[in-house]
């Protein structure tokens, strides 16, 4: 089969590979339909992290079963199904507990020797733990409607629910990158008063705008955070988007007392945190990687009510062949997020 492969910075190229096959009883294999460019791909595409030229990339999918292991119980040949973007197996005691992203026999799609979600086929462990069925009332839909619960809309969720986000609270969203386009509607789900994005590009604002956000600022420093406290008088919860040291050091400059910042944000470029204004002001750092596949049934509900779409935040689409336009498009900011069209129903 085809797939893209990381080949060093800047450098994505499609490839034959080999053919995913079931390998344990408990695995599965997915024939992609649609699949994304994630902005954490990104730091591997600008040479940072530790990937290695050969290695396959990708882990945003939805797909078509093609073959299951004999232990595969709840998904069959044919059903379309969706893949948070790491695998668990649904039995162990953080997965009982909420928390599928620290599974002791799981993982991550694209790290050595699995496949990577941009490519024609992924093999799926532990496909009963992992693999969400798609409704009959979605079986239909456009896949821009369901691929951001791979990742992007949940992680936004994640950083909404680890803020402790609820009616009456005033709400700062740090980033406006598809995360954290998605926080807005996460924040605004569970009922936030206000909610404040702070960016840098304008486009991506008005679509902030678009979906729910009250007010937002673009600018970073002194200047943007004076803003954000003008606007707010300092935020309840903030959700921290980007990873990146600026981005939290702002975060905690808009933070009221007794805030609860939410961070999702992939860490990268992060020097440190002064723990002494959290300690003097009681302001809380919560979030991590987030538990897609505890937050997809809850969240693919309101999908399929019509009462959640994130599909806006795909703005390009390209087929496998496109892959490497994608990234470029992405990191020259000439796309927000770019979605990859494999094959058909």
């Amino acid at each position: 089969m085809r797939a893209a492969v990381f080949e060093g910075p800047g450098n994505i190229r499609i490839q034959d590979v080999p053919d995913p096959e079931v390998e344990l009883p408990t695995d599965a294999v997915v024939r992609v339909v649609s699949a994304a460019i994630c902005g954490s791909d990104l730091w591997s595409y600008r040479g940072y992290g530790t990937r290695m030229p050969g290695a396959r990339i990708g882990h945003e999918f939805l797909g078509v079963v093609t073959d299951v292991g004999a232990d595969v119980r709840t998904v069959r040949t044919g059903d379309l199904v969706i893949s948070p973007f790491a695998w668990s197996d649904g039995t162990c005691e953080y997965c009982l507990s909420g928390l599928p992203t620290s599974c002791v026999d799981g993982g991550v799609y694209a790290e050595p020797g699995h496949d990577g979600a941009q490519g024609e086929a992924v093999r799926v462990p532990h496909a009963d733990g992992t693999l969400v069925v798609v409704p009959p009332a979605l079986r239909d839909a456009d896949p821009g409607l369901l691929l951001p619960l791979t990742d992007v809309l949940a992680t936004g969720h994640h950083a909404a629910v680890s803020a402790k986000v609820r009616f009456g609270r005033r709400v700062v969203v740090i980033g406006d990158g598809a995360v954290g386009l998605c926080a807005v509607l996460a924040a605004r789900r569970l009922g936030a008063d206000s909610v404040t994005v702070l960016g840098h590009h304008e486009q991506r604002l008005d679509l902030a705008r678009r979906l729910g956000a009250t007010d937002v600022v673009r600018g970073s420093g002194d200047a943007a955070v004076e803003q954000v406290m003008t606007l707010t008088g300092g935020a309840h919860a903030v959700l921290e988007c980007v990873g990146a040291q600026a981005a939290l050091d702002t975060a905690i400059a808009v933070a009221r007392d007794g805030a609860t910042i939410g961070w999702v944000g992939v860490p990268q470029l992060v020097d440190g945190i002064d723990l002494s204004p959290l300690f003097a002001r009681n302001i809380s750092i919560v979030g991590g990687v987030a538990p897609v596949r505890s937050y997809l049934p809850e969240l693919m509900t309101d999908v399929a009510l019509g009462t959640l779409d994130a599909s806006a935040v795909f703005d390009a689409t390209v087929d496998l062949d496109g892959v490497p336009d994608g990234y470029l498009a992405m990191d020259s900011r000439k796309a927000l997020k770019v979605r990859v069209d494999v094959s058909s129903l």
